[in-house]
């Protein structure tokens, strides 16, 4: 049951057991390995989330694009009227640009990186066309994909339009929005200390450790518990349980850890009266003319999973990518507030993020709003999420980069020596055109 409550916690397995002896892209293709299909699905091809089976490599490559199968979900409407539709106009060079990852000397090329990444769809849009577009994995074009803590970044999103509409002030204690929270390891941090977390609270994510505090806040949210449990029976009252650091002051130094996005979503719900699956659809989905309805898994409560429940479609996401690069406008409409995307694209403290020390090669980056700011020449900030999903901005290279991916390494640092670099040298290549 503990894998389970992993993926419910948002995270993936020991990122180093599993991935050494891993299958690559080519073998572990879920289409190739026959999972789940037939009437009924032959021995050893069916996943489970009773077992784990369903997020264990390489059955995640199959679950990654079908977890409302496993999981009790709400959707997140789209509009019925009008779809966005990008205009394409594809560059057969993209596939030979070259790049050297970060720690190697070998030069590789972005094709390449694409198996070695696990990607299952990537898109590429540069000057508001796509011109790069390829689906893999089991992945199709008008197909679902987990997008784990790109869904942070969305919940970020939905705060800083609040927040632009004086709905949420973030320099409020967090107590002020949910006095729940009053006494727990929370009490006394701000609404933007939750933002940028730099609460100093006790979560760790260490899942080799069967005592850290994911296990619990897992087991809270999930719908599949085993008979007799006593414990915090959803998000929210998990979140009532969490301890202070000792010795350690909010806003001391970054800490990523998804419970901050649980807080942030029981936040914003408080102080618009809505869900965040609602709010998202209103805000977002609807105005931006996504074609697909995305959904959240959700916990025995019915509350959205903010830090990592998130799904949706490719093409939609490249959308809300391009919608910020724009300032928040897409197809000559305006679809957030600019105000907004500001607060999303600028700020946090680079000096906080390096003590958190978690993330060595992202030197100079800082997090803002649930978004991670990159804090280079060109402005670039993305949204990231265990095993390879990614949207990256690069206002500079008018450029964005959307993909989906489920390589077997959990942690995106890990993948970051792979991806950034080929994110960079394709901004550069772009740039030249």
């Amino acid at each position: 049951m503990k894998r389970t409550y992993l993926f419910l916690a948002l995270a993936g397995f020991s990122s180093v057991l599993y991935a050494q002896n891993a299958l690559d892209a080519s073998a572990s293709d879920p289409v190739k390995m026959g999972w789940m299909q037939g009437f009924p699905p032959e021995k050893g091809k069916i996943l489970s989330t009773a077992d784990g089976s369903f997020f264990t490599f390489p059955g995640l490559r199959y679950s990654v694009n079908h977890m409302r199968e496993f999981f009790p979900t709400r959707n997140v409407p789209a509009s019925k009227e009008k779809h966005f539709q990008f205009k394409t106009k594809l560059d057969k060079g993209i596939d030979s640009v070259t790049f050297v990852p970060w720690h190697e000397t070998e030069p590789v090329t972005w094709a390449q990186s694409l198996e070695k990444n696990y990607t299952d769809g990537i898109i590429v849009v540069h000057k508001g066309k796509i011109v790069y577009e390829k689906y893999m994995g089991g992945l199709a074009a008008d197909g679902m994909h987990g997008a784990m803590s790109v869904s942070k970044s969305f919940a970020g999103t939905v705060a800083a339009i609040l927040k632009s509409q004086g709905l949420i002030d973030d320099t409020k204690p967090v107590t002020f929005y949910v006095p729940e929270l009053k006494g727990s390891g929370f009490d006394g941090a701000t609404v933007r200390q939750v933002m940028n977390m730099t609460t100093a609270i006790q979560y760790s994510e260490d899942y080799n450790d069967p005592n850290a505090e994911v296990w619990a806040f897992a087991a809270a949210g999930n719908p599949f518990r085993p008979a007799g449990y006593t414990g915090p029976k959803n998000y929210y009252e998990y979140l009532a349980t969490v301890k202070k650091i000792s010795g350690q002051e909010h806003g001391d130094e970054f800490g990523y850890k998804t419970i901050n996005t649980e807080v942030l979503g029981w936040i914003i719900s408080r102080a618009s009266g809505k869900g965040l699956a609602e709010l998202v659809s209103e805000l977002i989905w609807k105005p931006l003319g996504a074609t697909y309805d995305a959904y959240y898994n959700v916990d025995p409560a019915g509350i959205a999973f903010a830090g990592g429940g998130l799904s949706l479609n490719l093409r939609d996401m490249a959308a809300f990518g391009e919608m910020l690069r724009n300032g928040g406008k897409l197809g000559g409409r305006q679809i957030i507030p600019e105000e907004a995307v500001k607060e999303i694209s600028q700020g946090g403290s680079p000096d906080l993020f390096s003590r958190g020390e978690e993330y060595p090669d992202l030197k100079g980056w800082s997090y803002h709003t649930m978004w991670w700011i990159t804090n280079n020449a060109h402005g670039a900030f993305m949204a990231r999420g265990v095993h390879g999903q990614a949207i990256y901005i690069d206002p500079a290279a008018e450029m964005v980069i959307v993909r989906f991916a489920s390589n077997p390494l959990a942690s995106n640092k890990y993948i970051d020596p792979l991806s950034i670099p080929a994110y960079e040298a394709l901004a550069d290549y772009l740039m030249k055109k």
